[in-house]
């Protein structure tokens, strides 16, 4: 394109297309992924009673997502960590996050900064490995765009995916966080890439590869920077979400102003109920004094008779 050649853009996408995630990048990606687990609640109590358990999480949040797209292509689980240059690099970073004494790494990766840096070069690496697992599915099914932008998604956003699974080594079991239930920012932001990865892979996307790469990377980077220099938490995706939900999935129901009416008439209940309820409980603790007062009577009747009776006997006496 002229565009590409005028703002020398063209130089930079192949340019970072050539860029090697080994080992900066990489390393990158695994002391942000540990980091995000020991920030998870429980974990640093799991990492003192079971090592073992905190350092399988800490694989699973570092090659989640090459194990995800291996079983959903039938291909071994544990093909990822037959890496073991990359695996013993994880681990030493996981040592150091979680026994690193006086907590150094954990401190300093900690800082705003440092942090910036290091989640930027992650989100290089996202566009990578959504990269690799189209480019996966596209040799294995090269006319299926579902399978492509299924084994991206899974590629690049595996560790929040597997997300119950990985709670489950450390003890805890919460099916409401599925990522499927409510997505977080980088599963959006996976997808969105896995479906433009695809499309340009089977030519319905008229852009260059390393052009695409340039642009997406370009946008994940910058996104992330701002989330968390303003600390905010909100997709950029929001408005586009909520004006295709209000569009394609809140219809008007036939069943809605039934459903309104029995609620309306269960919450009318629910307040005469305890109107009444209000009203005999009243009753009650008023009978209940008028019978405490009844019951006492006699008593007193009773001493003054006895008193009249021993005055009377004393007149008798003198």
């Amino acid at each position: 394109m002229d565009v590409f050649g005028l703002l020398h853009l063209d130089e930079l996408s192949h340019g970072l297309a050539s860029v090697s995630m080994f080992p900066y990048f990489d390393m990158a990606h695994y002391i942000v992924s540990v980091m995000a687990l020991r920030e998870q609640p429980g974990a640093l109590a799991v990492s003192r009673v079971s090592p073992l358990a905190c350092w399988f999480s800490s694989m699973l949040y570092c090659f989640g997502g090459a194990v995800l797209s291996g079983i959903m292509l039938a291909e071994p689980p544990v093909a990822p960590l037959s890496n073991g240059t990359g695996v013993l690099l994880a681990s030493i970073i996981w040592y150091l996050v979680f026994y690193c004494p006086m907590d150094v790494v954990y401190s300093c990766a900690a800082l705003l900064p440092l942090r910036l840096v290091l989640s930027a070069m992650k989100e290089v690496t996202r566009t990578w490995k959504v990269l690799g697992g189209v480019t996966q599915a596209h040799n294995k099914y090269k006319d299926s765009l579902l399978v492509m932008i299924a084994i991206g998604w899974a590629r690049g956003a595996g560790g929040g995916l597997i997300s119950n699974f990985e709670q489950l080594v450390r003890g805890v079991w919460k099916p409401e966080t599925n990522e499927l239930l409510k997505m977080s920012y980088p599963t959006k932001v996976t997808l969105m890439g896995a479906v433009l990865f695809a499309l340009q892979q089977t030519h319905y996307l008229p852009l260059q590869k390393h052009h695409l790469m340039l642009f997406y990377t370009i946008f994940i980077v910058v996104n992330k920077s701002r989330m968390m220099l303003t600390g905010s938490s909100s997709s950029p995706f929001a408005p586009i979400e909520s004006a295709l939900y209000k569009t394609l999935f809140s219809g008007h129901s036939p069943y809605a102003a039934l459903t309104a009416e029995v609620q309306k008439a269960g919450t009318d209940n629910g307040t005469s109920t305890g109107t009444a309820c209000h009203a005999t409980t009243k009753e009650s603790e008023k009978n209940r004094s008028a019978g405490q007062k009844n019951s006492s009577s006699p008593v007193e009747g009773e001493e003054g008779s006895l008193k009249a009776k021993e005055a009377k006997d004393s007149k008798k006496i003198n």
